[in-house]
């Protein structure tokens, strides 16, 4: 078995479902001869051609608008958008079209694009290039949105978001593309969409947490554990739409505290969501309220104040110690 970075594993997974499936197609700007911004696409239109691996013009809403034209028509497209704050314009066809065409038909025909993105912070980007806006899509009826943690989820769950009759917004964590390798198996394999895991078991609290972002979790409970011999329990949630709140509610139940983490503004932030579910399915068990570590409710910083604005293992280790200290 292989050891991949997530690149290597998406590319992976992208070439096995074409390879398994003539109507998948790959369409972006600079996905094919060059191999995308960060060569996630690269060496497919070698293997797959022009016709199967398309290079488009720099407008988002031409392409994404296109892969649902695609769609209805019968294909599997996945669209690649460079860095998911250029995905504005196509926000649009994602809204209007891609999440109701479905209901707009009654059934009888779907626009099930899939469109990949790299988000988030932590890379020294311009402007635009560290937006994290998951809860956005999130909060549209019929899009499913869904955010690997690590090379081996990414491999699965873009298998899964091929496959899948509804149009997905795969969030790619660009500052762990290549940060983390792992064995991940050769053959394909599916990571249901809307399943949480626990990654971390653990008696005391609960660090819930999704892409980039786990990471910190995992170092805060290494710290946490040396420091104050507290056990947390980490929750990778995987997929915001579908959600699953059963495992997080599950978690919380057993350690009554609980802490969410996401680089995303604080205001409306998906964490807010998962504050409330739990306040609504598991009050009682609380020993404490819930407490969330976000990003500002600001734009995204340039590279000299970014680590001012994102999550980080300190600050969730204080979040914790406070929590348990309630």
């Amino acid at each position: 078995m292989a050891k991949l970075n997530m690149v290597e594993a998406i590319d992976q997974a992208l070439q096995q479902e074409m390879q398994s499936d003539p109507s998948v197609i790959i369409l972006g700007e600079d996905v094919g001869r060059d191999g995308g911004v960060f060569r996630v696409t690269d060496g497919l239109i070698q293997r797959y051609g022009e016709d199967r691996v398309i290079d488009t013009p720099l407008a988002e809403s031409g392409i994404v608008g296109m892969a649902i034209g695609m769609a209805i028509a019968g294909y599997r497209p996945v669209a690649e958008i460079q860095f998911a704050g250029f995905a504005y314009p196509a926000y649009d066809q994602l809204v209007s079209h891609a999440s109701r065409m479905r209901n707009r038909s009654r059934g009888g025909v779907h626009g099930a694009a899939r469109v990949r993105m790299p988000y988030g912070g932590g890379i020294r980007a311009l402007e635009h290039h560290s937006e994290s806006m998951e809860a956005v899509y999130a909060h549209v009826p019929g899009l499913k949105v869904v955010v690997p943690a690590d090379p081996y989820d990414a491999k699965g769950l873009l298998v899964a978001a091929v496959r899948d009759p509804d149009p997905v917004i795969f969030l790619e964590p660009a500052r762990i593309y290549r940060a983390i390798k792992m064995e991940v198996p050769e053959e394909p394999y599916v990571v249901p969409l809307g399943k949480a895991r626990v990654v971390r078991p653990g008696r005391d609290v609960t660090l819930i947490a999704w892409g980039a972002q786990l990471r910190v979790m995992r170092e805060a409970a290494e710290r946490l554990a040396a420091e104050a011999g507290t056990e947390a329990e980490i929750v990778d949630v995987r997929t915001l739409s579908p959600f699953d709140f059963e495992t997080v509610v599950e978690s919380v139940k057993k350690t009554g505290r609980a802490v969410v983490v996401h680089e995303a503004p604080r205001s409306c932030g998906f964490g807010a969501e998962i504050s409330a579910q739990i306040m609504e399915r598991a009050l009682l068990y609380l020993k404490a309220p819930v407490a969330r570590i976000t990003g500002a409710d600001t734009i995204p910083p340039l590279a000299k104040l970014e680590d001012y604005y994102q999550p980080d293992a300190p600050r969730v280790v204080q979040a914790v110690k406070d929590t348990m200290e309630f």
